[in-house]
Parts: structure tokens; C-alpha cells; sequence
């Protein structure tokens, strides 16, 4: 799914609250039933003024390598052209996680 120079928004949901991430790659992850995303972007720390939800957004993923977040914890995938203003948001309306699947079985 990644590509050179892409760019990825990521929306999931995180302990009752929407995430929405720009990110560089998102790969099927080697954990079952997780995706798994790495280069995380943020805006420039030269901008004159501060976002307190991407502020919060960057203390979450503050020298996060690589996250790992549950398949059905998923709302959105986009590649987009640029990136964004990272948000961190209330769940609002219905906004419903993809139900749960039991793992493969080994038979």
C-alpha cells in the first residue's frame, strides 16, 4: 500500500476519541488484525501559532517509531496530496467501530 513520497490520513478511533493522522506508510501488519503505520507528519514547529489538538496529537505519538492500531478501531484510509492539521476529536453522532473477528484457525 505504500508508495514513494505518499501521504496517508489516518482516522481511527482511540479510547472514545477520533484520531486523525497523517502518516507516510501504512502496511498490513505481522500482528493479526492490526495496521500498522510509520513516518508520522506533523506541522512545522517554526508556525507562529500553536494547534492544541495537534499538540496533543504529537504528545501521543511523541518518538513513536511505529503504531500498531486495531483493525476495527479503523474509520478511514485516504491518501491525500499533502499533508494536514493532525486532529484529535470527541466521538460525535453514530460513529461505530467494525465489529470484532475471531482469529483464523489453525486446523
Amino acid at each position: 500500500m505504500a508508495k514513494e513520497d505518499a501521504v496517508y490520513r489516518v482516522t481511527f478511533i482511540n479510547q472514545d476519541k477520533v484520531v486523525e493522522v497523517f502518516v507516510n506508510h501504512v502496511y498490513q501488519s505481522d500482528i493479526w488484525g492490526f495496521i500498522q503505520l510509520e513516518g508520522f507528519i506533523f506541522g512545522q514547529r517554526s508556525e507562529l501559532l500553536v494547534d492544541p489538538g495537534e499538540e496533543k496529537v504529537k504528545q501521543l505519538f511523541n518518538e513513536v517509531k511505529s503504531s500498531f492500531i486495531p483493525t476495527q478501531a479503523i474509520l478511514r484510509i485516504d491518501e491525500v496530496e499533502r499533508s494536514g492539521v493532525a486532529k484529535l476529536s470527541e466521538v460525535k453522532g453514530n460513529v461505530a467501530q467494525f465489529p470484532m473477528m475471531p482469529p483464523p484457525r489453525k486446523d
